[in-house]
């Protein structure tokens, strides 16, 4: 557990936000229109959330880093961009298109850096190109590997897309793993609601070790290494959501695909309809919300 400031027990100390500002915790270069708006969240939801923040030390501070989180709650990458925030790191996220196109609020979020993504067409693929360019920037770039907010009805990871393993292998850079669990008390799922702030809730997040991708990065990238990878990258996910839930997680991963056919959710699928294995120009639509 962390005190109400947010500091990991035993890990590197940061100092509060209240007591210095973000800008005295978080010296890497961004954009202005970046640390305003993430600056302005904190004022926002830090009144009515208790941070339990962990693992801060696992995240590198400097150069680029692809962090791979499940998703909860459409309210969560808030919780994720001010952990990440406050950790040192300026998050860049994949977002759906459509937001890029709605009047301000497009508008800000091209200002802030953030990284569109064309989802179900072929040009979707290119979004990875422009993640792959953030992180080999030197960027922190954050990728919701399930694509879309998890339709588990007790919202535990789901099935993978392949577009995380993909930039991944196609980078030398560290992969890592965030577990979070609170958001859901805000906003429940996919739902679109205002925001229950009270009573206070807590927002709970950490960051695990480097995922080990080494071994699979010495190859060509396949279908199968790409479903190694994801299937790493779930796997060391769903144990840091194991640790903030304090529960066992399900015996398999959800797959929506097999629900809806009737199937049974977990079991694992043919390698001809992996997300893993696909046709990456139809599989690397994630999105954030």
């Amino acid at each position: 557990m962390t005190d109400q400031s947010g500091m990991p027990p035993g890990g590197l100390r940061r100092p509060s936000s209240r007591a210095t500002g973000l800008r005295k915790v978080n010296t890497e270069p961004a954009e202005k229109t970046l640390v305003a708006v993430i600056s302005i969240l904190s004022g926002i939801v830090r009144p009515f959330t208790h941070r339990d923040w962990r693992g801060q030390e696992n995240l590198p501070a400097t150069g680029g880093v692809l962090v791979v989180a499940n998703h909860i709650s459409n309210f969560d990458p808030i919780a994720v961009g001010q952990y990440l925030a406050f950790s040192g790191r300026w998050p860049r996220f994949l977002g759906k298109a459509s937001l890029f196109t709605v009047p301000v609020i497009g508008r800000i979020i091209t200002a802030c850096g953030q990284i569109p993504v064309q989802r179900g067409t072929k040009s979707a693929v290119h979004a990875l190109d422009a993640a792959v360019v953030a992180v080999e920037s030197g960027k922190a770039v954050v990728i919701y590997p399930e694509g879309t907010v998890t339709l588990h009805e007790q919202l535990w990871p789901m099935v993978a897309k392949s577009g995380a393993a993909r930039i991944a292998l196609q980078t030398a850079c560290p992969v890592i793993p965030l577990g979070q669990w609170g958001a859901q008390d805000v906003m429940w799922g996919k739902k679109i609601h205002f925001p229950k702030l009270l009573p206070r809730k807590t927002l709970r997040l950490t960051a695990g070790p480097p995922v080990p991708l080494d071994d699979l990065r010495e190859g060509p990238i396949t279908p199968q290494t790409v479903a190694i990878a994801t299937e790493r990258i779930m796997a060391a996910i769903t144990e840091l959501v194991v640790e903030l839930r304090q529960e066992p997680a399900p015996p398999e991963l959800f797959d929506p695909r097999r629900a809806r056919r009737g199937d049974v959710p977990g079991e694992p699928e043919s390698s001809s309809d992996s997300s893993a294995g696909a046709d990456p120009d139809r599989r690397v639509d994630e999105e954030t919300t």
